[in-house]
């Protein structure tokens, strides 16, 4: 019977990597283990707008990985909104050029499930 090797879930927190705190040498060990992924979610990306260092490096590591990994992405802005969230239609397109490749899109419409738990405060 062959081995059944259990894959390694691993959760991380990008503002470890990025957090002005977080010594040089952490943020690239962290870094250096993203890169060995099969499977990255990234959930609510362009939540918040990102400075343009940190939108190019968004883009090299998801350029770098685009062939090795797989994504789970999610997000509540469309691609035009990417835009004005980077300030930069070049950065914007080329990172939304890398995710949409080989993807699935799904779109999902509707209330808010973490909203529609929540009646009783909004109310």
């Amino acid at each position: 019977m062959a081995d059944v090797h259990e894959p390694e879930i691993r959760s991380y927190n990008m503002s470890k990597i990025r957090s002005k705190n977080t010594k040089p040498e952490s943020a690239l060990i962290e870094y250096n283990k993203l890169l060995k992924a099969n499977l990255l979610v990234i959930d609510d990306i362009m939540m918040f707008a990102l400075e343009k260092k940190l939108a190019v490096q968004l883009f090299n590591f998801i350029n770098h990985l685009q062939e090795k990994a797989s994504f789970i992405v999610t997000t509540n802005k469309s691609p035009e909104e990417w835009v004005k969230m980077l300030d930069d239609e070049v950065i914007a397109t080329a990172l939304l050029d890398r995710i949409f490749y080989r993807c699935e899109v799904i779109r999902l419409s509707g209330k808010s499930y973490r909203i529609q738990n929540r009646k009783t405060i909004f109310n």
